[in-house]
């Protein structure tokens, strides 16, 4: 028996969990189909819980570029959701919009075509208002009245605050609001949790919605094409959880909000997109959209990391009697080092012109922070790190099919720093952060720089530092942009739907023609919010 609803959303990350809870209000049907697992588990709860599952965890899945020439044939992992909710499941749940010169830039691309659809900074800030209920801020730009839990931290560490202190004496002014009126500056985050628990997309929009009728979620479930016929998408062909094939129908559309990796694979497995690449798989071509997978986009980061000389900060703090001490102390009192999700400090500068809009994004973390780069190359100790972190890069790469086969990561090559100017502006942003440990209260806490070698920081030096250690933040975006009406290479219109395809959009992250500045979790459940609008004055206007 064939099943129907009003909607099918596939993808149950930031975006598809947005945009089912706006048609579930809007009263229509949805099914929600997420290849992933359930949100529920402690370890993905607690603020501090993503440390123990962001390196090797069912709850991610590991893709894997093509060996980088220009990074000495390194291959990245790009670690994305496989769980309700996605990266807003798992990752270190920092709430940023980005600025509104981003937005503006997006408006500018978009304001020639046809329907004359705004994207617009005063257009779209309303959006992040309706999903912010801000422990905090309530003004012109936040608001308390929304789904998603955004709040200060409640732990936070005194080397955060020397962060702050050392970077301020650089000149950089301080900011409690990096989403307000000016994201530069440098001060505390907000994240995306309330009270020792982490508010993800799932736990804000479908949680409230998860005994509703009307929504059909589907876990553990996987999308292998499109239904296509006479240039309109019917429904999709799955593989549920039992490992049988089934077809899924829609009434109105299909939105695809499967992330920048999978939603361009589903759109070429589908038949749409290059057609010399698709012919090359034995793929019919449905639509020839050459931007399918092109303008990949990601936030390139690069570490600074230093021993300190006593014991500072959260080292073994998860480990042991540390890790049993802490536990005790939050489930008793909900109060300690738990509620941290270790990065509590961060600023937004330009390295090189200071009065130009900022281009380096830095996280501060109280202790050496290890991932599969440094593991093995340093000891772990008491000590501190700074990522510094690229915000308008200029290199872009591309997703690719590596076969016909729907089980099968796509080919990715993502091209980090490989644009000069991208490299010039992160060894800047190097420099200009190395000063931050050697300047001020963390000076004094500093035994010892030892990521990059302060001893040799000459540009061919500091260059390898960069091209060794570069490595994705996790925003991938961009491969299914939307573009102006003469742009060969977009694949969508400004309403986010599929040029040539009727009853089909894409509203996650690969529909940004150009990546926002900050973490992308904020952009994805707006883009979500918006889609939704998008589908429910159509159907208002058809009637």
């Amino acid at each position: 028996m064939n099943k129907y609803s009003d909607y099918i959303v596939v993808g149950g990350g930031a975006s598809g969990c947005a945009i089912t809870h706006k048609l579930l209000k809007s009263k229509k049907s949805v099914t929600l189909i997420e290849a992933g697992y359930s949100h529920h588990n402690f370890l993905l709860d607690v603020p501090a819980g993503f440390f123990k599952l962001v390196n090797n965890s069912k709850y991610a899945t590991y893709h894997k570029t093509n060996p980088q020439k220009h990074l000495n044939n390194r291959v990245n992992i790009i670690p994305q959701g496989n769980v309700l909710g996605g990266g807003t499941s798992i990752n270190a749940q920092v709430y940023m919009r980005g600025r509104a010169e981003d937005y503006d830039e997006w408006n500018e691309i978009l304001r020639v075509n046809n329907d004359n659809t705004k994207w617009d900074w005063k257009t779209i800030l309303p959006y992040f208002k309706e999903m912010e209920n801000n422990s905090r801020l309530e003004n012109e730009y936040h608001s308390k009245k929304g789904n998603l839990k955004v709040s200060d931290s409640s732990c936070v560490d005194q080397l955060s605050y020397d962060f702050i202190e050392s970077v301020a004496s650089l000149g950089v002014s301080k900011t409690n609001d990096f989403n307000g009126k000016n994201q530069k500056g440098v001060g505390l985050y907000q994240f995306m949790n309330r009270k020792g628990k982490r508010s993800s997309a799932a736990y804000a929009f479908i949680e409230p919605e998860i005994n509703n009728l009307l929504l059909n979620l589907q876990l553990n479930t996987t999308v292998k094409k499109i239904i296509i016929e006479n240039d309109k998408a019917i429904g999709v062909i799955i593989e549920n959880f039992k490992g049988e094939e089934e077809r899924v129908f829609a009434n109105k559309e299909i939105i695809l909000a499967a992330g920048s990796f999978i939603t361009p694979k589903i759109l070429m497995l589908s038949g749409i997109g290059d057609e010399e690449e698709l012919e090359r798989l034995s793929i019919k071509c449905k639509k020839n959209l050459p931007g399918v997978g092109k303008n990949l986009m990601d936030h390139p980061e690069c570490p600074l990391i230093a021993l300190a000389n006593g014991k500072y900060g959260y080292y073994k703090q998860g480990e042991g009697w540390r890790m049993i001490k802490n536990g005790i102390e939050f489930l008793l009192f909900g109060t300690g080092k738990v509620n941290s999700t270790g990065v509590e400090a961060g600023a937004f500068i330009n390295p090189i012109k200071n009065d130009d809009l900022a281009y380096i994004q830095a996280f501060f973390v109280p202790s050496i922070y290890m991932n599969s780069d440094t593991i093995g190359v340093i000891d772990d100790d008491y000590g501190m790190s700074i990522t510094t972190v690229m915000t308008k890069p200029k290199s872009r790469g591309y997703v690719k099919l590596k076969s016909a086969n729907f089980k099968d990561n796509p080919e990715i090559e993502l091209n980090l720093l490989k644009n000069e100017d991208d490299l010039k502006m992160m060894m800047a942003g190097q420099r200009f952060f190395l000063q931050a440990l050697t300047n001020g209260p963390l000076s004094k806490k500093v035994k010892k720089i030892i990521i990059p070698d302060p001893k040799n920081l000459t540009d061919e030096n500091l260059e390898k530092h960069c091209r060794k250690y570069v490595r994705t933040n996790y925003h991938p975006s961009g491969t299914a942009k939307m573009g102006a009406d003469n742009d060969k290479m977009s694949v969508l219109d400004s309403k986010l739907r599929v040029r040539g395809i009727d009853n089909l959009r894409v509203c996650d992250l690969s529909a940004m023609p150009n990546i926002n500045s900050g973490n992308t979790s904020a952009p994805a459940m707006m883009l979500g919010l918006r889609c939704g609008d998008f589908l429910i004055n159509n159907q208002r206007n058809n009637i």
